[in-house]
Formats: structure tokens, C-alpha cells, sequence
């Protein structure tokens, strides 16, 4: 930054400095710019076409890189700028739970210039995020012996406190942080243990996997307790995703699949409170998902795979249940059209169905009355109107195009499609259930595969509690530590539902 006495009298210099600094802001600004356009190709890449197989964290850690280049460049323009002109950005403020430490700053001097005491008439108050680096502790536990000098009745001393690991080294908190650290944050044992060594903890992986395995056998009952109180709801979502499991006989992977059976009333406003439940199946056959539906009867929200079919079979014997399809896989497939070429009939079916999630997000949070009322009146006569588009179209297409496949999708479902109109508490889509299983998919990303399909299962059985602990706005690490330690000190059975995660606020305090 310069002074004024530090720019030259001549004027040709003065123009020569002027033109130079005029040439390195556009330099900077085309700099930003260019960068900028990066960014935006990257997000286009990351969220657009399906086709394009692009890797999302590959993309994130891309867009870190490009968006720290702009912030030195916005860093370098402001160490440039004069201090009186320096922009201040605008920030959020600090969350008010967090503890704060105050520091007084005091002037040096608090004499005024003509002598006298200067008085406090106010003050400037700024807060700025501070971080405490993980640091782990050793408890250590003292019980005191006692004797009777008079008698020789015995000794007298405290129990043992129970404990997770019998005569291991962690606290039910340690124990709770090695799960949301792989099951919450991705991080894989091994890189765990890495993190620990750098405090010279010698643990290796198999220890903290001892750890994770006896953690998830005594949260067992919590999560088949969570999967009973969805399955007691009438209106619940569905989906699945895979899980490679390491198959030790031919030394490869097999494909098995996680099921998310997932509640989301809120919506409209429903009492239930949200969660979901993973559960590990060897395959995607619909004999695992009336498996686990076992007992349920209601509307249950589905994309269109076919193996829901069974669970509406005339044959089949069990609880009645009713499918409800997702408008968002229908308009995906008109969407892949458009990206092709020109397509006007796929064009006009995305601008349909567009009309439709307009109107959804009016009636949003409004009760299933309410909604239901408006989609009668607003959304029913599109629905009326594109079932006839859907027949004049269908008639005209070719049945083995991709516009004609792509129909007919949206015809065999289209009862399922519609049912939405019926009921105010179903959504017009199946994104509720598939916003929780995107973490499943993350920490495959990491892990690769389960080692064996007890691992997947306890996999599901963890990831089950921390995501619904997510779904309530509960800290999964407090939550996971608070359940771990009541279990030990012996929480009765009758009572396992009282240790589920909503209820978790409410027995902190």
C-alpha cells in the first residue's frame, strides 16, 4: 500500500504507475472471472447430467481449490486496498450455545490529552470462531478400601462402574466417538487410528473395530425398537441402495443392499417424528422388502422398481399396502430426453410436471386437509389434462424409443402417480428417503465394501441411529454417548423405547 510520499513528482511516472496498477486490477478482475467460470462448470458438471458419471467428492474437492484461488485473489485486492476502504463481509452470526471467553482489550493510556480521566461510553463488541483441538484424557478410577479396626467383618468398597469393554481402555465417549467418526464423517478405522497415533495413542484398527462390533450388539434392541415404531406408522417411504460386501470364499464382492424404510410426517405437519431404518439384505429381491415390512400396513412412498410389485400381488397374504410412486423419477427420465437434442414432447412433459411441484411447494407445511383441498382444485385438472397428453402421445411414439420407453414408464405407473391427489399426507415424491441413504453411499465411497455381512449389518444398525439423531436435530455423538452409558448401567428392556433418538432432548434434560 503506498503513501503519499512514496509516488513520484514527475507526471509521466505518475501515468507510467497509474496505467500499470489500471492493467494489474484487470488482470485480477479477469483473473476472479475466469475462476468464477470454473466454478460454475464445475457445479454444471457436478449436478448435471447422470450420463456424465461424475464423481461428487472429486467435484467438491475441485470446487475447494477454485474457490480458495478466488479468496486469495480477494484477500490480495484487499491487503492492496487503503485501510479506511477495506470492505467488511458480511457474516452470520455465531451460534448462541456455543461457550464464549471474553477479553477486555484496554487502551494503553486513559488520560485525556488536557489531563483529565477518560470515562467508558460504550464499547465495540466482535466475536470470532475459536477451536479447541480433540484432545483425549486418561479417567482415572480410585476405590478406596475399608477396613474396621475393631472387627475382622470384612472389606468394605464401591463397585466397579460398568463398562462397555470389560476391562478395556475406553469410556462409553470414546467408544461413541469411533462411531460417528466412521459412520457420521466417513473416516475409515485405520485412518482413525492414524489420528490418534499423532497423540501417541498405539491403537491399532482392530482394536477400535473390537470396539464398534460390542457397541453395535448392545444398540441392537435401540435400533429393532426404531424399526417397530416406524413400521407402526401408516404412511412411510422406501428405497434401497447397494452395499458390496467382501465374499471371503472367492475372495471378490458381492452385492448386497441396504433398505431404507424412512417416516417423514413433517410436511404436514404430522406428530410422528422423522427416522429411518437401514437394513442389510443379501439382494433386491421384493421377498426383503415384505421381509421387512413384516407387520406394516399403509401407504408406502416407492420409485419404480419393480420389485415393490410384490408387495400388491392379488396372491399375496399380509396387511394391505398401498404403492405411491415418485413423480421425480418420471420427470428424471423426460429430463435425459431434453439433454439429447431437441424433444419437445419430453419438454413439455418436464414443464407438466413442473407445474406440479410449483403447486406442492405453496402447500407445503400446510395439514393433510389443507393440501389435499388444494390439489383437488389446482393439481387434479393437470393431472386430468396430462393423462390425456400421456394416451395422444403414447399412440404416436415409437414403443422401443427412448421417449416411447420413457412413456411408458410414466403409463405402468401412473395409478401409483396419481395417488397423491387422494391423500394429503403423501408427497409428490420419493426425495425424503433418498436425502437419508446419500450417507450410506458416502461411506461406501470410503470404505469400499463390508468386510462380511455381520460388518453390513452392523454397519446399517449404527448408520440407522446417527441418521435419525440427524433427522431430530440431535447430536449423534452426545446421543450415542448418554444411550452407550445407560445401557451399561443396566437401562431395562420393557423401557428400550425410551432410548430412542427423539426422545434423547427430552431425557438430557
Amino acid at each position: 500500500m503506498l503513501d503519499t510520499v512514496d509516488l513520484p513528482d514527475d507526471v509521466a511516472a505518475l501515468k507510467a504507475m497509474l496505467i500499470a496498477a489500471t492493467a494489474r486490477e484487470a488482470r485480477k478482475d479477469e483473473r476472479i472471472e475466469r475462476l468464477e467460470r470454473l466454478v460454475a462448470a464445475f457445479k454444471q458438471a457436478a449436478f448435471g447430467r447422470k450420463s456424465e458419471k461424475a464423481d461428487p467428492e472429486q467435484f467438491d474437492l475441485a470446487l475447494e481449490d477454485l474457490e480458495t484461488a478466488i479468496a486469495t485473489i480477494h484477500a490480495e485486492d484487499e491487503a492492496d486496498a487503503p485501510a479506511g476502504n477495506r470492505a467488511s463481509r458480511p457474516r452470520g452470526s455465531l451460534p448462541k450455545h456455543l461457550p464464549r471467553v471474553e477479553e477486555i482489550i484496554e487502551p494503553e493510556i486513559l488520560v485525556c490529552v488536557c489531563g483529565g480521566c477518560l470515562h467508558r461510553i460504550g464499547e465495540d463488541v466482535s466475536e470470532r470462531l475459536d477451536v479447541v483441538p480433540a484432545q483425549f484424557r486418561v479417567i482415572v478410577t480410585r476405590r478406596p478400601k475399608y477396613a474396621c479396626r475393631a472387627c475382622t467383618d470384612g472389606v468394605v468398597q464401591a463397585p466397579a462402574p460398568a463398562r462397555l469393554i470389560p476391562a478395556g481402555l475406553p469410556t462409553e465417549a470414546t467408544v461413541a466417538h469411533v462411531l460417528v467418526s466412521k459412520y457420521a464423517d466417513h473416516l475409515p478405522l485405520y485412518r482413525q487410528a492414524q489420528i490418534m497415533s499423532r497423540q501417541g495413542l498405539d491403537l491399532d484398527r482392530s482394536t477400535l473395530a473390537d470396539w464398534v462390533g460390542r457397541a453395535a450388539y448392545e444398540l441392537r434392541p435401540v435400533f429393532d425398537a426404531l424399526i417397530a415404531d416406524l413400521k407402526r406408522s401408516s404412511k412411510l417411504f422406501m428405497d434401497e441402495t447397494r452395499a458390496p460386501v467382501l465374499d471371503p470364499g472367492s475372495r471378490k464382492t458381492k452385492t448386497g443392499y441396504f433398505w431404507a424404510l424412512a417416516r417423514d410426517d413433517r410436511p404436514w405437519g404430522g406428530g410422528a417424528p422423522p427416522g429411518v431404518a437401514f437394513t442389510y439384505a443379501p439382494g433386491r429381491a421384493g421377498i426383503h422388502a415384505e421381509r421387512i415390512l413384516q407387520g406394516f400396513s399403509g401407504i408406502l412412498q416407492v420409485d419404480g422398481y419393480a420389485g415393490y410389485n410384490r408387495l400388491i400381488a392379488p396372491d399375496r397374504i399380509g396387511p394391505d399396502i398401498r404403492l405411491a410412486y415418485c413423480w421425480a423419477h418420471a420427470r428424471r427420465k423426460l429430463v435425459e430426453i431434453t439433454r439429447n437434442g431437441a424433444a419437445p414432447i419430453a419438454e413439455d412433459g418436464v414443464k407438466r410436471i413442473g407445474e406440479l411441484y410449483r403447486i406442492e411447494a405453496e402447500l407445503r407445511g400446510l395439514d393433510p386437509q389443507a393440501r389435499l383441498a388444494g390439489r383437488q382444485e389446482r393439481s387434479a385438472p393437470l393431472v386430468s389434462d396430462m393423462q390425456a397428453w400421456l394416451t395422444h402421445h403414447r399412440a404416436r411414439v415409437a414403443t422401443k424409443s427412448p421417449l416411447g420407453e420413457a412413456l411408458a414408464y410414466i403409463g405402468k405407473y401412473w395409478d401409483g402417480l396419481k395417488l397423491f391427489l387422494t391423500d394429503g399426507r403423501i408427497e409428490i415424491d420419493n426425495n425424503s428417503v433418498e436425502r437419508t441413504i446419500r450417507p450410506i453411499a458416502l461411506n461406501r465411497k470410503n470404505a469400499l465394501f463390508a468386510g462380511h455381512d455381520a460388518g453390513a449389518e452392523n454397519w446399517a444398525t449404527i448408520a440407522s441411529l446417527i441418521e435419525t439423531c440427524k433427522l431430530n436435530s440431535v447430536d449423534p455423538l452426545a446421543y450415542l454417548t448418554a444411550t452407550l452409558t445407560a445401557i451399561v448401567n443396566g437401562h431395562k428392556q420393557s423401557l428400550i423405547e425410551e432410548l430412542l433418538p427423539w426422545k434423547f432432548l427430552s431425557r438430557d434434560r
